[in-house]
């Protein structure tokens, strides 16, 4: 953790577990709501293809995966690895929530848990380019150079960009 402090002199421990927890909990709703493109900006596109995958197979059985009382009840760094070209920042979630099925179009249950909120473990890897591009407070569109929400859904506004987190900060790579 020092070295990596030393050579990424923006990273913030309290910081980077905050936007980890921020970002697990929009990736569960996304999946709920059948919505990527609210988390796209946050997660590699690797992973954005198996969330995809995940999506169009729920809609094929006509599904909705719920997660209700869904939250982070603690995150910890387990590892972090110094390549050449990437900071990699592997982190332990331990979630709770029920976590069912429901028919898409009666609502009803199928199958899961529905009734208690279940602990599960989770091990999140993050990376970040070594020579990433400073980015400062304000996030603007790389296109027009509109004001982005990088929170909302990183898309800009004005014209449609996508801004791309992995050129300035830590993107979700794998779960596990």
């Amino acid at each position: 953790m020092d070295e990596l402090m030393r050579l990424d002199s923006d990273f913030s421990e309290a910081k980077f577990k905050t936007n980890v927890d921020n970002i697990f909990v929009k990736l569960h709703m996304a999946v709920m709501l059948k919505d990527l493109e609210r988390v796209r900006h946050f997660i590699s596109d690797e992973l954005y293809q198996k969330y995809f995958n995940v999506i169009q197979e729920l809609e094929e059985k006509n599904l909705i995966h719920m997660y209700d009382e869904f939250n982070v009840a603690s995150t910890e760094i387990m590892n972090v690895e110094i390549t050449e070209e990437y900071f990699l920042i592997y982190v332990m979630i331990r979630s709770k929530c029920m976590d069912y099925y429901i028919d898409k179009d009666t609502k009803k249950y199928v199958s899961g848990n529905n009734v208690r909120r279940e602990e599960r473990n989770h091990i999140l890897t993050f990376m970040k380019k070594r020579n990433h591009n400073i980015q400062g407070n304000a996030r603007r569109c790389p296109s027009c150079g509109a004001n982005i929400d990088v929170n909302h859904d990183g898309k800009c506004s004005y014209c449609g960009t996508i801004y791309n987190l992995k050129d300035y900060e830590y993107v979700l790579t794998d779960i596990k």
